[in-house]
């Protein structure tokens, strides 16, 4: 007879504040880790926005839980917590919406990759041999995607949960058409590496908008048609693409607790 071994991970979680010359204000962060790290396994890291959501997760038995049966690899995850400035700061990096938010998204990408990135290094003092991925949610996603999508010689995957796709230049007022959705314009017209991996989430009931009339909320929608552009641009396998639509999601803390395990698996090898 054969035994299955549970190998028990506890993952401790420490706070830091990061003073960001770009942002021009400390930045609190979230690190959490498991113990007994030995510095031979494969570690992997994930950043992700709005740490604050994070927060009010079970986030530790998430990542204890996703530890089970992984002798050889461990995650490190870096919750990233939003400031007052979140919707100025979140968006996509040069390209305001039609409001001006999003204005210091470049800025926000300078302390991603420039400040914060070298800190959470220095913390972790191993080198990082797996993947690294950034992950968010709603607005927070897009932000994800967006520097993630940018910077592809330090990232691996993205992960978004309800994203902002929605995220346009012109106001519905104003003559808006799909062809002003910011992220999809960027994805259409730019390029990142040919393994990037992509995990979407969106929940059925994330909203009531339905802007088309077509009897499908927006952020399926909008969703899709990342997922749509995403192929066109060549990502047709399921191991760098994987769409999760989850019935009966909202757009809330519980709903995305509910699927990072799933994102969790797909995203990486612990």
């Amino acid at each position: 007879m054969m035994y299955t071994t549970i190998l028990s991970v506890k993952v401790n979680s420490s706070n830091f504040k990061i003073p960001s010359a770009y942002l021009k204000r400390e930045v609190e962060i979230d690190i959490y880790a498991p113990e007994g790290i030995l510095g031979n396994e494969k570690i992997e890291l994930l950043l992700l926005n709005d740490g604050q959501d994070v927060a009010k997760m079970n986030f530790k038995e998430i990542l204890e839980e996703a530890h089970h049966n992984k002798r050889n690899h461990r995650l490190i995850v870096v919750a990233i917590k939003a400031s007052a400035d979140r919707l100025m700061e979140y968006g996509v990096a040069g390209e305001p919406d039609f409001k001006g938010r999003g204005a210091k998204a470049d800025l926000y990408t300078d302390f991603v990759i420039k400040e914060l990135l070298p800190f959470v290094k220095k913390k972790i003092a191993m080198p990082i041999t797996g993947k690294v991925a950034f992950g968010g949610f709603s607005l927070g996603g897009l932000s994800a995607f967006d520097i993630a999508w940018n910077n592809p010689a330090i990232f691996d995957a993205i992960g978004v949960f309800s994203g902002a796709f929605w995220w346009r230049k012109k106001d519905l007022a104003d003559g808006y058409t799909d062809a002003d959705r910011i992220m999809h314009t960027v994805i259409d017209s730019t390029s990142t590496k040919p393994d990037m991996k992509f995990w979407l989430m969106t929940g059925t009931e994330d909203e009531k908008a339905d802007r088309n009339k077509n009897l499908i909320i927006d952020s399926i929608d909008d969703t899709i048609d990342v997922v749509k552009s995403l192929l066109n641009k060549g990502y047709r396998r399921p191991d760098n693409l994987f769409y999760y639509e989850k019935v009966g999601g909202k757009h809330d803390v519980p709903t995305w607790e509910s699927v990072m395990p799933a994102f969790l698996n797909w995203a990486f090898e612990v």
